[in-house]
């Protein structure tokens, strides 16, 4: 951590960054936001100067991950301190973006793909969708007033000190290391998952003209193929004549990409947290329609309510003037 930023520079920086969101956070009445600001401001500036004091000339990061943090920080503070809940998603999905920019800077161009596509794509128009739902629309008494839940942070100070005491630990980790961490296996080989896509291989194979027509990869039980990556064997068989063979020489283009191995494990070791992920989503989906279903019966009632007094105003005087 020495390398990169002062220890003491680093807790500093959570410390004023905590007051700081502490203050900038929504209150009703309250007068120091702009002081909340100052302090974040005070704070993202003493990060800057430090790390650039410490990361020598030519090896640190270059200009575009800062106009990207920047973006980043910014714009992830008014996610939280912005007043109107839609608002704050439009900020959220800035944030997604300077965040997809600094993984391509890192060359991890399908984390940036994959934040754009489900974040800023999927979730944030359903996090819209729920918010339109959820949010009462204004009368004309208060047209210009929030929610009490919209316009008023309710642990300000709370939330602020566990986030930046959280920031400070991961960050000490992060420039630490993890030394317990489980390391790579040394006799992992990362094309073993071609074993389970025997359909890509047949597909490469074939338009590299090693098989034919009626030739593809053999098939064992469970419908993965028989490939052998350790060994760079991959067994053959013809369809209409019953026959294999087998390739004993690795081409030197067959290999296993991240995309690859990523969907493998997702949907192989991880297929029920994705299904609990859609079902969490279709429960706050239709949470928002009970709750936009019971305003929509408060207005009604409400409109029925001025309907019997305006009523009962039109007929007083036509009762008043048959008396007289």
């Amino acid at each position: 951590m020495e390398e990169i930023i002062s220890p003491i520079v680093l807790y500093t920086v959570c410390a004023l960054g905590a007051a700081g969101m502490a203050l900038a956070l929504p209150r009703r009445g309250s007068k120091l936001v702009p002081l909340g600001i100052t302090l974040l401001s005070a704070a993202l500036a003493m990060a800057l100067v430090s790390l650039g004091l410490r990361v020598d000339r030519g090896h640190g990061p270059g200009v575009f991950f800062y106009i990207f943090a920047l973006i980043a920080l910014g714009a992830s503070v008014r996610v939280i301190t912005h007043p109107r809940p839609v608002y704050s998603a439009l900020y959220f999905i800035l944030t997604i973006i300077a965040s997809c920019g600094m993984y391509v800077l890192l060359g991890a161009e399908f984390m940036a793909f994959a934040l754009v596509i489900i974040y800023a794509g999927a979730i944030l128009i359903t996090y819209l969708f729920v918010i339109m739902l959820a949010t009462q629309a204004p009368t004309g008494q208060d047209a210009g007033m929030l929610d009490e839940t919209d316009a008023v942070a309710r642990e300000p100070v709370v939330g602020a000190v566990v986030g930046f005491v959280l920031m400070a630990i991961i960050s000490a980790m992060l420039f630490g290391g993890i030394r317990d961490a489980r390391q790579p296996d040394p006799a992992f080989t990362p094309d073993e998952v071609l074993a389970h896509l025997p359909g890509k291989v047949d597909r490469i194979l074939r338009e590299r003209d090693l098989i034919s027509a009626d030739e593809r990869v053999a098939r064992t039980g469970d419908g993965g193929g028989l490939i052998d990556a350790a060994a760079g064997t991959i067994t053959i068989e013809n369809t209409d004549l019953g026959t294999t063979r087998v390739i004993d020489e690795w081409p030197e283009y067959l290999s296993a990409t991240n995309l690859d191995r990523l969907g493998w494990n997702l949907l192989h070791d991880h297929p029920m947290t994705i299904e609990i992920a859609g079902v969490i989503l279709l429960m706050a989906m239709l949470g928002a329609t009970v709750l936009a279903r019971k305003h929509v019966e408060l207005e009604e009632s409400l409109k029925a309510e001025q309907a019997r007094k305006l009523g009962e105003t039109t007929l007083r005087p036509q009762h008043a003037g048959g008396a007289s």
